[in-house]
């Protein structure tokens, strides 16, 4: 018993289990003993054999009442505490069962030879109601034994009295809660929960050492572990060897065989449990399922799944049926290599007849027994398999259905089947493969729930990465995006590239902080707000400014950094801007040396109020900027410097192609972080590698047009010469057309800016026409008698792509032809 804990010399009293053993008795509707435990006998002294079938009011003569002698002033006198009932014996004999509790000394003859046949027993008696034939469980203690204890710890407990201790928690108590069925006899699941949860509303079994203190008590299995037990034959040994009698602790072995039991399946169970759920992987949950029990519980596990709970989906809902198809996704096995994975495969989906034990175990959620299966349920099992005959796998052997639940839906179930020789599945290894499918259940669970929402999350991170063409005005583009290799993977890492006016292409980076689907949402909406401002030409210290607004309008959670670079393919030159993210490298063409950009910091996006700043770098055809996350150079417990030192030497690595270039970077990165013995990379990884190609002066024409109509027709005229010298005369016709539509309405719309017309020749024929007037043009649906709004819609039409975006003078109308193949 332990009393209260000493810190500095002060001691600080709490409630302390009382361990003591326990006699466990139930008695039936005929007030007949059902179950008599060792600790009943050696409380009470009959052995089991003689207790099973007696009367127990003959062998648990407790009137409740104490008589009143010496030791009056010591214990009290109590026919029944606090009204919880009568008498035991009153209740036995009259077969009206109460919760009661109650203490007696009592003379037991059986005990004699131990020195004293007086003991001081308190008890607690729980009506058992169901269609099963237990109506009471009697829980006894010898208090005397604990009285002692007290005794000799000086404790000063003036008095010992039985109670209930209704819906009060203390220390033990969810092990007594999980320990109490395996003190029952050997019963179905459903009667086992049926008792136990009968008594927990009862309450638990507490000693009350004084008017204040409520000790509960906790049964103490006497069941020696397998070391005591070793130790014991030993001296048992020893004895025999120099002729002397056994001792008496050696003798009572036999009446702990069924405690024995009871451990060893309990180790069992937690040993699985050990070895079950070390990570939320579902396949490796149900390889390690599958694995726990073979050989030592069972020779043959096979584990089917809903088709739900394989896919990946939500939780499954309604009751199986005939149509319902399972999934067998693991089988291990004893047999000869081979013999079991040609006949029944992983893999392979189907479903189960009513009439099988299998239908039964997964619609009623309990577990079947088949102590043998029959010629006749081996062919009825077979049935089932085309052109496999599994009867030679199956006949004669012991057979255990166990359903494979969470929140009371059946995820699935195990077949457990042993060989003929093996000793046939009973109802304690039906108990005992209960509970491991409870908990095997769980595990599967929450690796499925684990799963489903990995699933979702990478499902809402797919969809809102983009998907960037590889080549775009003036540069060249190669992207990669690697999920992390821990817990809440996926994370808030993206990319992106956005088409601007005047052939320039913004390149984006950026880095939710925190993982998961809710860093995966910040990350969509952070992603479509870059691309709406981007849209709008701003520059790009502007742009982060607005996102930076935008982030503490949403909400404080919204924490990222953030590189946002614009490149001009005709100036040669790159506007960078840079909020709180690693910064980019830029590889040089001309000598094939890395350098990391020199850029100011600036903070993450959502702290607020704070500036950014932009810095233009100039650039030559060929060179290459690579921007990353910093998952790609940061590993816990390495200093970031060794991943950027690593992320320039690889970026200058010679490569065939833009592809194998980020791959390199990718290897690299791995092999130096493995080197160091940093377990490899755990976050995800956003990667974006352009090639800056530029746009030669010669494949780029302007023109000025006045605010004229007759300008149309000029425009017309230049675009048919300047395509002519390029050799793109099978264009003119359809450049012409478009031309003259957009230059037509900018000079209608202008207000005092000239408009300005741009031929670019690269990947396709771009055109762009610019003026001063901020509204956009929108496709209308023009009417047999309107004079307008077709001019838009012919754009839309004959041109590869088109759009229009805002400048910082008013707006740009663009649209691409596809170049004629050579």
């Amino acid at each position: 018993m332990d009393r209260g804990t000493e810190r500095d010399g002060a001691v600080t009293e709490h409630a302390a289990s009382g361990r003591i053993p326990l006699a466990v008795v139930v008695v039936d509707r005929e007030g007949l003993v059902s179950h008599w435990s060792s600790g009943a006998r050696r409380l009470f002294g009959p052995a089991k054999e003689q207790a099973i079938g007696r009367a127990a009011v003959d062998l648990l003569p407790v009137s409740g009442a104490l008589p009143e002698d010496d030791d009056v002033s010591l214990y009290g006198a109590y026919s029944a505490y606090d009204g919880l009932g009568h008498d035991l014996e009153t209740s036995l004999d009259g077969r009206l069962y109460y919760p009661a509790a109650g203490r007696a000394r009592l003379t037991v003859p059986e005990r004699s030879e131990t020195g004293s046949d007086r003991v001081d027993v308190l008890w607690w008696a729980y009506p058992l109601v169901g269609p099963g034939p237990e109506r009471l469980l009697v829980l006894g203690a010898d208090v005397g034994r604990l009285q002692q204890e007290a005794q000799e710890e000086d404790t000063g407990y003036e008095r010992v009295a039985p109670a209930f201790a209704l819906h009060t928690d203390f220390p033990g108590a969810e092990e007594l809660a999980g320990r109490l069925p395996e003190i029952l006899p050997s019963m179905s699941v459903e009667e086992s929960a049926r008792i136990v949860g009968q008594i927990l509303e009862l309450g638990y079994p507490v000693l009350e050492f004084s008017q204040n203190d409520r000790v509960p008590v906790t049964p103490d299995w006497g069941v020696p572990r397998r070391v005591e037990r070793r130790a014991r034959r030993e001296r048992a040994a020893r004895s025999a060897a120099q002729g002397l009698p056994l001792p008496r602790e050696y003798t009572d072995e036999a009446e702990d065989l069924e405690y024995v039991a009871v451990r060893e399946r309990l180790e069992f169970l937690n040993e699985v449990s050990g070895r079950i759920g070390t990570s939320l992987d579902l396949s490796r949950t149900i390889v390690e399922v599958s694995k726990a029990v073979v050989p030592r519980f069972t020779d043959v596990a096979g584990t089917y799944l809903r088709e739900q709970v394989v896919a990946g989906e939500g939780f499954p809902e309604g009751v199986p049926d005939t149509t319902t198809m399972w999934h067998r996704v693991a089988l291990e096995h004893t047999d000869e290599p081979g013999r079991w994975e040609d006949v029944v495969p992983v893999g392979e989906a189907m479903p189960f007849p009513a009439h099988t034990p299998f239908f039964q175990c997964m619609t009623t959620g309990d577990p079947v027994l088949v102590p043998r299966i029959s010629e006749q349920m081996g062919h009825a099992i077979a049935s089932q398999f085309e052109k496999r005959d599994i009867r030679p796998l199956i006949t004669g052997r012991s057979m255990l259905v166990v359903p494979l639940k969470a929140r009371d839906v059946v995820l699935g179930f195990m077949i457990l089947l042993r060989h003929p020789e093996r000793v046939e599945f009973n109802d304690m290894d039906r108990v005992t493969g209960a509970e491991l499918a409870a908990r095997a259940g769980l595990v599967l669970d929450n690796a499925r729930m684990y799963t489903y929402q990995e699933s979702v999350a990478e499902t809402l991170q797919d969809s809102m990465l983009p998907h960037i063409p590889p080549r775009m005005a003036g540069c060249d583009i190669a992207t990669r995006y690697l999920p992390g290799t821990l817990l809440g993977r996926v994370g808030g890492d993206w990319f992106d590239s956005v088409k601007l006016p005047g052939a320039r292409t913004a390149l984006v980076v950026g880095d939710v902080m925190g993982h998961g689907l809710n860093s995966a949402a910040m990350m969509g909406q952070l992603r479509t707000a870059v691309q709406t401002m981007a849209a709008l030409d701003l520059p790009p210290a502007q742009l982060l400014r607005n996102l930076d607004d935008l982030a503490q309008r949403l909400g404080d959670t919204y924490l990222a950094t953030c590189l946002y670079a614009v490149y001009d393919p005709i100036a040669g030159e790159l506007d960078i801007a840079n909020a709180g993210h690693i910064p980019p490298v830029l590889v040089r063409a001309v000598n094939g040396r890395s350098e990391l950009l020199d850029l100011p910091t600036g903070a993450p996006i959502g702290v607020g109020g704070v500036p950014f700043e932009a810095v233009r770098v100039r650039v030559q055809p060929g060179d290459r900027i690579v921007m990353c996350t910093d998952g790609l150079v940061e590993v816990r417990g390495e200093d970031i410097g060794v991943g950027l030192a690593t992320l320039c030497e690889s970026a200058a690595h010679p490569a065939a192609s833009m592809d194998d270039a980020c791959d390199t970077i990718i290897r690299a990165l791995a092999v130096t972080f493995s080197e160091a013995g940093c377990g490899g990379r755990k976050d995800d990884v956003a990667l974006l590698m352009a090639r800056l190609n530029g746009i030669e002066p010669e494949d780029v024409a302007e023109w000025r047009l006045g605010l004229d109509p007759a300008e149309v027709g000029r425009a017309r005229a230049v675009v048919r010469e300047q395509l002519h010298g390029w050799g793109l005369s099978r264009l003119t016709d359809s450049a012409e057309l478009l031309v003259s539509e957009l230059v037509t309405n900018a000079v209608r719309h202008s207000h005092s800016r000239p408009v300005e017309l741009r031929l670019v020749r690269g990947e396709t024929l771009l055109c762009e026409v610019d003026d001063d007037d901020h509204e956009l043009p929108t496709l209308l649906h023009a009417g047999p008698d309107d004079e307008t709004g077709r001019g838009l819609r012919v754009v839309s039409v004959l041109a590869r792509a088109w759009g229009t975006s805002r400048t910082s003078a008013g707006k740009a109308v663009w649209f691409e032809l596809t170049l004629p193949r050579r």
